[in-house]
């Protein structure tokens, strides 16, 4: 093997922080299979590759016996002593066997290990690199697509985004530019493996934190999301700072911010909303857009039952249910909603004037 081939090596271990020890012990162990194949041979043998001047050489390891019945294995004591006279029984004795032409095999073969070793630690660096990215948003564009996913090409690797991952009415075309929301990254065999989604709650909250200034600095927190990707979503929002209003700082100036949102997901309507720690006024923000009177908590049940007035009850279900079923996922409580007639029917209530309940909250189309 030539000093070019070690330089080589070297450059290797610098470039692909590729350990140079690492890679020889690779190549003499590949030219152990090597030789054994080429030269049709049983014996037990140990290649020596020098780390300086790339020279190979072969040894046949044969144990040393009183008799020898296998020749390709054993070796007796007085021939054992003929090489090293202080080789004593049960000891291993080693003869070098270098074939004359073993360089030509052993350059093949330490090019197809180095290659290999290149190909693995460039998946490695590719797969740490985006492992850290889990749960983040990530802007690539789109190759090909199958009856069953969309590959986009994200640089170096190809990630995968399920057409059922896709919002609804959403389509792609070659090469169109995609954002999308990175939920999980495994190291597969034939590489790092990216799966991606454009309907996961996560998108929003990531879209969020990149769009809004106080929720990346920490003052504002997104404490919960509840999403129908591509028909509504609810985000519940905190503010650390009694000064910063936590749904004005989302919304943005005449709403530039939530604007820019609602745009990257192709119309999808958002409501921000205040959490509070108090039950019966967090669920009556996250009814918005619709206005309540009262809420009654039931601690054992983990249930909210809802008073609206009677021309807001369809508001405050929303179309087959979703603002109420998207109010329940965001504060994690049972919503049962009525109107103030069947309240009055049902529950035996007096009709009487109820003061509605502050409500901070915003709705965006």
């Amino acid at each position: 093997m030539s000093m070019d081939f070690i330089e080589a090596m070297n450059e290797l271990e610098r470039e692909k922080g590729i350990s140079k020890d690492v890679l020889f012990e690779a190549i003499e162990a590949a030219l152990i299979s090597s030789y054994k194949r080429n030269f049709n041979t049983a014996q037990n043998v140990r290649v020596d590759m020098n780390r300086n001047s790339g020279v190979i050489k072969v040894y046949a390891r044969k144990l040393i016996v009183e008799e020898v019945l296998d020749p390709r294995t054993e070796i007796s004591l007085p021939a054992a002593r003929e090489i090293n006279p202080h080789f004593q029984l049960e000891d291993i004795a080693e003869i070098e066997v270098t074939p004359r032409d073993f360089g030509r095999i052993a350059a093949q073969t330490a090019k197809q290990v180095v290659t290999q070793r290149i190909r693995e630690a460039e998946r490695g660096l590719i797969y740490n690199k985006f492992v850290d990215k889990e749960e983040d948003i990530v802007t690539g564009t789109v190759q090909r697509q199958d009856p069953r996913n969309i590959y986009i090409d994200l640089g170096k690797v190809e990630a995968v985004l399920p057409l059922g991952e896709l919002m609804p009415n959403e389509k792609f075309s070659h090469l169109d530019r995609i954002k999308a929301y990175i939920t999980k990254v495994e190291n597969t065999t034939k590489g790092p493996q990216i799966m991606l989604s454009r309907s996961h709650p996560g998108l929003l909250k990531r879209l969020f934190e990149l769009e809004v200034p106080e929720i990346f600095d920490g003052v504002v927190e997104i404490r919960s999301v509840a999403r129908e990707a591509g028909f509504r979503s609810k985000i519940a929002v905190h503010s650390r700072n009694a000064e910063v209003d936590p749904v004005g700082s989302c919304v943005g100036p005449r709403g530039t911010r939530v604007q820019t949102i609602v745009n990257e997901l192709r119309g999808e309507k958002i409501d921000i909303v205040r959490y509070s720690d108090n039950v019966d006024e967090y669920v009556a923000n996250a009814l918005s857009p619709s206005k309540v009177l009262e809420v009654q908590v039931f601690e054992e049940e983990k249930m909210a039952r809802v008073i609206v007035p009677d021309y807001q009850l369809s508001l405050a279900i929303g179309i087959k249910g979703q603002n109420a079923r998207l109010a329940a996922k965001l504060t994690g409580w049972k919503i049962d909603i009525k109107s103030e007639t069947q309240a009055e029917e049902e529950l035996g209530r007096p009709r009487t004037s109820i003061d509605e309940m502050h409500q901070d909250s915003v709705s965006v189309d």
